[in-house]
């Protein structure tokens, strides 16, 4: 699942593009004010930010001038949202790095419709996720660690892909909930522990010694960005061993 960082000051249309967005299927995290953004942005790893230019606190400009220059950054598509609506204002931020410049007012649906388009321009995920001696096939739904399957409950699937697709991301469990699960479920923030227990129980080689899905005290979990977790393309051979 995408996620969308959101840097919107507008309480209003913060709350809306939270709602209309999650509601499509997108992963979210924001801010309502500049100061952090960069921070933010290196802590939730966004596959897309939508930037407003007057914030009270930032210039939205400097903020993408920032994003473009940091190395962690740098590649992730920026879709400015602003009241600024003369030409030269669209000119200056697209030359600064934007992908996209969409003025205020506008329509919720369109918004959606050029995310998707700056999605479908990044091209498909890779078919593969390594992490040292773990591999996750995403098109054949299977799971081998050191050449020999494991066998996976659709759901440890989808909690292990997702944790592998975003190494060093610490994830709570609300956000895992959301992300693995739903907004229509009825589990519990629990769910999530056990089921990072029985995947434990399958990818690591010391449960009791977890390295690759690890405990943050007071947070929730992560995989670790130390496990050496690669994404093969398509092209780079047959993704299950043997």
């Amino acid at each position: 699942m995408k996620k969308i960082v959101l840097i919107e000051d507008d309480a209003d249309l913060f709350a809306l593009l939270k709602y209309n967005l999650e509601k499509e299927g997108y992963f979210f995290a924001g801010s309502q004010t500049g100061k952090g953004a960069i921070d933010l942005c290196r802590r939730e790893r966004p596959d897309l930010i939508i930037l407003d230019i007057m914030l009270p606190d930032s210039d939205g400009l400097e903020i993408c001038k920032a994003i473009r220059s940091h190395p962690e950054l740098a590649n992730i598509p920026v879709i400015f949202l602003t009241a600024r609506a003369t030409e030269t204002d669209r000119i200056v931020g697209l030359e600064l790095g934007a992908n996209d410049y969409i003025v205020k007012p506008f329509f919720v649906r369109e918004l959606i419709a050029r995310i998707k388009i700056q999605f479908r321009s990044q091209g498909q995920p890779a078919r593969s996720l390594k992490a040292g001696s773990l591999e996750l096939d995403r098109n054949a739904c299977r799971v081998y660690l050191a050449g020999e399957e494991l066998t996976l409950t659709a759901t440890e699937f989808r909690l292990l892909e997702f944790l592998m697709s975003r190494p060093g991301v610490v994830f709570s469990r609300e956000q895992l909930l959301n992300a693995v699960w739903g907004h229509d479920r009825a589990v519990t923030d629990r769910t999530v522990d056990v089921y990072v227990l029985r995947l434990r129980q399958k990818v690591e080689r010391d449960p009791a010694n977890p390295h690759s899905i690890r405990s943050v005290r007071g947070f929730g979990y992560s995989f670790n960005d130390g496990a050496g977790a690669t994404a093969d393309t398509a092209a780079e051979g047959a993704g299950s061993p043997g």
